[in-house]
């Protein structure tokens, strides 16, 4: 038997699925990833988050999950792909509305493609981020950083995580953050 990793996710959604709401969505997300190999190990509460980018559409619900599995971050990123597409999710537009997201955001300390491949992704200018899409699996996530509607559910399970190219831990992350764009997560 494989042993299991651990990895961490991100879930949002801002339209309503066959599940119901976004947040109804999100639940039954995590109870098929339960049936899909993943073992839920922990989940954040659920938040409240304005759309991004601003006025793409309604705003979100977010959580995060740390999930053990015993495949490869590639592995995982497809079982994610399959479950939000059981939940309506087409990939239509970047940024754009979905009845469910799932974002493998870290896998342990693993650095892919590699530390290179990650710089580019990382250090993308903003302009080009809505633009242009990985033709792979970059982890961990290359904007999570910069994000609190994934930083903040993050903090709730994983704070002491410590990024393997950044060197600072979720909470120290999410500590650089804008006073503003902190306060636009809410705990539902």
């Amino acid at each position: 038997m494989k042993s299991s990793s651990v990895f961490l996710i991100a879930l949002g959604g801002n339209l309503p699925s066959a599940a119901g709401s976004p947040e109804q969505t999100l639940r039954a997300a995590l109870a098929i990833l339960g049936k899909q190999g993943c073992d839920v190990v922990d989940v954040s509460k659920f938040y409240h988050t304005p759309c991004f980018p601003p006025g793409a559409g309604p705003d979100y619900v977010n959580a995060a999950a740390r999930l053990a599995y015993a495949g490869t971050p590639a592995d995982l990123l497809e079982v994610l792909h399959r479950v939000e597409a059981e939940f309506g999710r087409e990939r239509v537009q970047r940024w754009g509305r979905r009845t469910l997201d799932l974002d493998l955001i870290a896998a342990g300390d693993t650095v892919l493609p590699d530390a290179q491949g990650f710089a580019r992704w990382h250090d993308l200018p903003p302009d080009e981020q809505a633009r242009a899409t990985p033709d792979r699996l970059i982890v961990p996530h290359p904007r999570m950083h910069d994000r609190a509607f994934v930083l903040i559910p993050l903090a709730d399970i994983a704070p002491e995580w410590r990024h393997p190219v950044l060197q600072r831990t979720v909470s120290e992350m999410l500590d650089t953050l804008p006073e503003q764009a902190r306060k636009e997560v809410v705990a539902l």
